[in-house]
């Protein structure tokens, strides 16, 4: 058995920012610390932190007055904000920058009046949170279809958006599509999905050809780990999105094929290399090393969480 590696693979800037910030929020102001849903989507990492004593909360109403509340990447729509206000919460806003300049690119094109086409995923965080910036003016659609069904008050000022989590070629079907009934419609100044989910299905796509089987490491509520497992799916192979290794199913392999790796942008590194050692193992298997390029974004943590207390026993507690 051969192992294709590729990267990049795994835990975005996004990702990073949000869990740092976390880590850091309990060590600055204990627990229990809230977090308006999940911080990221990887269940490995939501239970990590609820034996930290994290809770997750889908109602602002369930958070004590006065408590911390930590904002996940995903964001939230103002509405979350002024009701969390209201309770004299303290926000600690862990929004993926990427994810705040399509909220603001919501705010801009309303007030300029146009009427908001919002490319994603009905019932997603970050979808929830991006249509509460406009709601009287943005619309969502999943399919081309729904294009199709568009009603719009002037055809000439139509703006699109896109969820930052979505397949690339996807996104630009349903865009194409657009253009075509509202030939002047317009889009954010720069591409809404994000550069870590076209990376990782770069990656996917360089070395898919050559793969027997696709083990795509995420969480079933992962939109970008359910892109990376259609963008494999589509080009033939057999592709199985898990969780860790313990979800491998023997009839799976033969034991002499190839196996492409990859991993969605919230899921840890340390699953993929517990797969890893246990294809060696059961297999025999060698790994190959793949990549398209390489990642060196960050993005600063939430000015709530920068001043870290500077106590290393207090650390390692966390």
């Amino acid at each position: 058995m051969k192992i294709l590696l590729v990267s990049p693979r795994g835990f975005c800037a996004g990702v990073n920012m949000a869990i740092e910030a976390l880590e850091r929020a309990i060590v600055m102001f204990g627990t229990p610390l809230y977090a308006f849903h999940e911080i990221v989507h990887n269940r490995h990492v939501v239970e990590g932190f609820r034996r930290k004593g994290v809770v997750f909360v889908d109602q602002v109403e369930e958070v004590p007055s006065g408590s911390h509340l930590m904002v996940s990447a995903h964001g939230v729509a103002p509405a979350v904000h002024q009701a969390a206000q209201a309770r004299s919460l303290r926000i600690i806003d862990a929004t993926c920058p990427l994810v705040r300049k399509v909220h603001l690119a919501a705010i801009r094109f309303a007030r300029l009046g146009y009427s908001i086409v919002l490319i994603g995923h009905r019932g997603h965080d970050e979808v929830v949170g991006t249509l509460g910036e406009a709601p009287e003016r943005m619309t969502l659609v999943e399919t081309v279809a729904d294009v199709d069904q568009l009603e719009v008050p002037d055809p000439e000022k139509v703006a699109y958006l896109t969820q930052t989590t979505l397949s690339v070629d996807d996104a630009n079907v349903i865009i194409d599509r657009l253009r075509q009934r509202f030939p002047k419609c317009v889009g954010s100044l720069k591409e809404d999905i994000c550069y870590a989910t076209q990376n990782r299905q770069e990656a996917l796509k360089a070395g898919v050809e050559r793969a027997d089987v696709v083990l795509v490491f995420g969480s079933k509520n992962s939109s970008n780990s359910i892109r990376l497992t259609e963008v494999a799916a589509e080009h033939g192979r057999p592709t199985h999105l898990i969780d860790s290794v313990a979800e491998l199913q023997p009839e799976w392999f033969r034991g002499d094929e190839t196996v492409l790796i990859t991993a969605g942008a919230s899921a840890p590194e340390e699953l993929v290399l517990e797969c890893i050692e246990h294809l060696k193992n059961t297999y025999g298997a060698t790994v190959e090393h793949q990549a398209v390029r390489e990642e060196h974004v960050e993005f600063p943590l939430p000015i709530e969480v920068r001043g870290l207390l500077s106590n290393p026993s207090a650390a390692a507690r966390s």
